[in-house]
């Protein structure tokens, strides 16, 4: 059975920006690449959706959005669920401290705005393959 958040069995995913224009343009990227996607505008929406039991295959996060680095604490709630979905974290501020918290936090994709659509798109395939194999063998 699929998890609440995904439609006809495609893949799902959450996006989380504050910019609508962002949020919107990936959307529909992501929904004409078969994915089943929802928008959150905020940290704060996206741990809502979290709490009220949705479950994503993927999750691409905004670093930056009510407060520097509150993408963090949607990758720590996203890191909570199961199953755990892919996490990607896409923005226009990396630096040292944050990209290192990233990869401590064990982010599966780090992208820089302006992103490459066609890698993201590759990325994110791939990686949710990898993950739902690894679930099927256990």
């Amino acid at each position: 059975m699929k998890p609440p958040g995904a439609i006809n069995g495609s893949r799902s995913l959450l996006i989380v920006d504050d910019e609508p224009s962002v949020t919107l343009t990936l959307k529909l990227i992501f929904e004409r690449e078969g994915y089943s996607v929802v928008a959150a505008y905020s940290c704060a929406e996206a741990l809502m959706l979290f709490a009220n039991g949705h479950r994503y295959d993927a999750v691409i996060t905004d670093l930056n959005m009510e407060r520097d680095d509150i993408g963090l604490e949607v990758v720590r709630s996203a890191q909570t669920l199961d199953p755990r979905p892919v996490i990607v974290i896409c923005t226009g501020y990396a630096n040292v401290e944050n990209a290192t918290q990233a990869l401590e936090l064990r982010v599966d994709y780090l992208a820089t705005k302006p992103v490459d659509l066609e890698e993201l798109i590759g990325a994110l395939r791939r990686l949710i393959s990898r993950r739902a194999a690894a679930r099927g063998s256990k």
